[in-house]
């Protein structure tokens, strides 16, 4: 009787987890963008995200400042002159996966979904939808997709002297691994 209670205790405790909310203040977020001039790429390593497992919100913050470059010259002049990241220092994504009835959280695997929601950048908010996967393992889950970012709609004004450096679309990539969030 002990064993099948324990059983039974470790089944609930796995089905909340499988079932909760899944969180990180780690995650990685990448921008490309690649003209004939010049390729820019810039990674954050300090993304916050959440993904609630039973209804499928999802939410991303950043702190622009966080983009890292391989150039100073370029990460100044993305904080100073585009980005204006002492006036809107944070980016957010709000949205849901769309088809959430296709993930089981409870099984390790790959599963590819769909997002709709709201990005904010440089003050400016845009619907977005994209494909990407989660994959889903005995640590948590992790939420991948690419799906391009064009400067101009968020209202990111690219000086004409350098317009021929920096892409009209730029590709951003999200791969971030989230943890059961531990209350």
């Amino acid at each position: 009787m002990k064993s099948f209670i324990a059983l039974l205790l470790i089944g609930i405790s796995l089905q909340v987890s499988a079932q909760g909310k899944y969180f990180t203040r780690n995650g990685t977020i990448t921008f490309f963008s690649s003209t004939p001039v010049e390729d820019i790429k810039a990674e954050n390593f300090g993304v916050m995200a959440i993904l609630d497992a039973e209804t499928g919100q999802l939410e991303f913050s950043l702190l622009m400042k966080s983009f890292n470059f391989k150039k100073a010259l370029m990460q100044e002049h993305f904080n100073e002159n585009y980005v204006e990241s002492d006036i809107y220092p944070k980016s957010t994504f709000k949205g849901e996966v769309l088809n959430l009835s296709d993930i089981d959280f409870s099984a390790p695997g790959t599963y590819p979904v769909q997002v709709k929601g709201q990005l904010t950048i440089h003050g400016e908010t845009r619907d977005v939808t994209t494909d990407g996967e989660i994959v889903v393992s005995e640590k948590g889950v992790a939420l991948k997709a690419e799906f391009p970012v064009k400067p101009a709609d968020y209202k990111i004004e690219i000086p004409k002297v350098v317009e021929n450096k920096i892409a009209q679309e730029i590709l951003v990539t999200v791969s971030t691994e989230l943890e059961p969030f531990k209350r």
